[in-house]
């Protein structure tokens, strides 16, 4: 039961954010939207310390046959480097931009900016499901309610996105209901990037630091890749600044207090 719930919190996270297409009229603020882009930079750079550096550079140590920073450094490379593969290969638009990235290709705009939020959340995915099944599989430093921490985390991050997606669709002419099914699939990949890292871990349980680690590289790639440049854009780029600060202290809160 905690497994279902630990995967289906951020997706929620998504929906209610997608949801906003039918309470909002215009489109996000610039400033608003700088803050939650800051709030989601905020919030993944706090979870990937917390939730997914440190566990793994703990378990590591707990390992005597581990060099304890060998697995974490590793890890966190290996991440990186898929998620660079990923942004050169899926076609996506990055907010706030013209210019297409990854192969070429004839998407529309809106598509492309769907694929763009799609492919940060995957890591996102991951990191809930290498937390939720070192807890299944009773790792002594990953605790239900430090898994249960990220998760909720990871949803309050989503929250914006969904809306970040969801609200330019509608102003492009798509419906409400259009805009807002959009808006929620490009979440749905969060639970299957969950429930695939789980189905993994419990047959390579030996290399879980390895995998924490992994996902905080992947995270980490999205905030300096995309969430933050996208925050810089343009007049009051201070505002993302508060945003972070803001996003990484709550994080940071839910973690130590519930884990």
């Amino acid at each position: 039961m905690n497994i279902a719930v630990g995967l289906l919190i951020p997706f929620v996270g998504t929906l209610l954010g997608a949801a906003m297409v039918f309470l909002l009229k215009d489109e996000i603020k610039p400033q608003l939207q700088k803050l939650l882009l800051g709030f989601a930079s905020g919030v993944m750079i706090a979870a990937s310390v917390w939730s997914l550096l440190i566990p793994s550079l703990e378990m590591a140590h707990e390992q005597s046959n581990a060099v304890e920073w060998l697995p974490a450094s590793i890890g966190f490379l290996a991440g990186m480097m898929f998620l660079l593969l990923l942004d050169s290969i899926i076609p996506h638009l990055h907010i706030n931009s013209d210019e297409p990235e990854g192969v070429k290709s004839k998407l529309k705009k809106n598509t492309m900016l769907v694929f763009a939020v799609t492919l940060h959340n995957i890591p996102e995915g991951m990191a809930v499901g290498v937390v939720l099944a070192g807890m299944m599989e009773g790792v002594s430093n990953i605790s239900v309610a430090s898994a249960m921490a990220l998760s909720l985390g990871i949803a309050i991050q989503n929250f914006p996105e969904g809306a970040i997606v969801s609200m330019p669709l509608k102003s492009a002419g798509k419906s409400r209901g259009k805009a807002f099914v959009s808006g929620a699939l490009s979440g749905i990949v969060e639970p299957i990037a969950g429930i695939i890292t789980i189905l993994l871990i419990q047959i390579t349980l030996p290399i879980l630091p390895y995998l924490l680690a992994f996902a905080a590289g992947a995270m980490i790639y999205v905030v300096v890749e995309e969430l933050i440049p996208e925050a810089q854009t343009g007049k009051h780029s201070n505002i993302a600044t508060v945003g972070v600060a803001l996003g990484f202290v709550l994080m940071m809160i839910l973690d130590v207090a519930l884990g």
